[in-house]
């Protein structure tokens, strides 16, 4: 991957790009406002022909000063254009509009990341989640997950499923070969992988390994599909060295999970999994690193995920590097013997068994 090894931008492209980001909380929440409120709705439906001013002004609950400065700045943003007094819808308005993934990612940054990130610099300083006080005082947001207020909840499980829902249906035959049938889902959260397993194959069980808050979400969920048969939950801390990893599995599975975590913790994670499994078992990872993406665009929106987890998360996790990430694997005893990059939007696989 060859994007951050050149500086291409000119002088003025640098100057340019230099003021989008000194105002980018601006650009941020007009875009956001100008989605939410309908305006670019109702400029994309006015076509070619363009909508006015006034006749936004008769359609919208605002102020003709507030429509007035939102379309301003959505000039200078590039979400419309404006001619003979009409704006019509630029691409990048379309996008606003339309695209899941920039939706999914707009309402995280509102909902869960917006009001924290300006404790970001006491969370560098600090290795502490300082935003997440935000919300609530716990150490890490997954303790509060089922606490959040609903909106920030349906945007934060929104986030984290748009990804996996992407991923998981092509990786079930790279996991379910050669015999394995017993699985440990560490970190299962709400049970999505665990579901999509036993419906796979009646013969597979899956034991989902997580704090209990989130198993019970899980639980609930598994009881009304009529899967309890196939799937059995294991309440842990996984921070909590004291607590053993059950045994008996022929993998263990992590589906973006071990990014939650430091690198020193996700080496006393994958040591616990290497006592857990047997010598011929292997561990699944997938996860989502920013140095194999195929386009720029999404190794910059998993770089600046990264600074969710800082602020907001646990204060000490990212999305990762993948030779950083790999060095953790290597130090925990295990070797990669499998690794398959561009599963769904961004994920990579890798089986990973212990050193021989």
């Amino acid at each position: 991957m060859d994007f951050f090894k050149k500086d291409t931008r000119t002088a003025l492209e640098a100057k340019g790009l230099a003021q989008f980001i000194a105002f980018g909380p601006v650009v941020f929440q007009v875009a956001r406002i100008l989605r939410d409120k309908g305006i670019l709705n109702l400029i994309e439906e006015s076509g070619s022909e363009g909508i006015t001013l006034d006749t936004l002004q008769k359609q919208v609950k605002l102020s003709r000063y507030g429509i007035r400065v939102l379309l301003e700045s959505a000039l200078g943003i590039g979400l419309v254009v404006e001619n003979e007094k009409k704006y019509t819808l630029t691409r990048t308005g379309y996008f606003i509009l339309h695209d899941p993934l920039t939706k999914v990612n707009m309402d995280f940054v509102q909902d869960i990341c917006y009001k924290g990130l300006f404790a970001l610099e006491k969370s560098i300083e600090t290795g502490k989640p300082e935003g997440l006080k935000e919300f609530g005082d716990w150490p890490t947001i997954y303790e509060g997950l089922s606490q959040l207020p609903e909106k920030a909840k349906k945007s934060w499980f929104a986030f984290d499923h748009f990804f996996s829902d992407n991923a998981f249906p092509s990786i079930l035959k790279h996991v379910y070969t050669n015999g394995t049938k017993k699985v440990l889902d560490i970190g299962g959260n709400t049970g999505k992988w665990a579901i999509l397993s036993a419906r796979h194959d009646p013969g597979i069980h899956i034991t989902i390994m997580d704090l209990p808050g989130q198993l019970n979400v899980a639980e609930e969920k598994i009881a009304e599909l009529g899967l309890t048969e196939q799937v059995t939950f294991y309440p842990a801390n996984i921070l909590d060295e004291t607590q053993p990893f059950p045994k008996g599995y022929d993998a263990i599975w992590m589906s973006q999970f071990l990014d939650c975590f430091s690198e020193a913790e996700i080496v006393s994670i994958l040591r616990r999994c290497a006592a857990a499994l047997d010598d011929n078992g292997f561990v699944f990872i997938l996860e989502a690193f920013w140095d194999t993406q195929r386009f720029e665009t999404a190794a910059f929106c998993l770089q600046q995920t990264s600074i969710y987890f800082t602020a907001i998360a646990n204060g000490n996790s990212q999305m990762y590097d993948s030779r950083v990430f790999k060095e953790c694997i290597s130090e925990a005893g295990f070797e990669i013997v499998e690794q398959t990059d561009g599963i769904g939007l961004s994920h990579s696989l890798l089986k990973c068994r212990k050193k021989i």
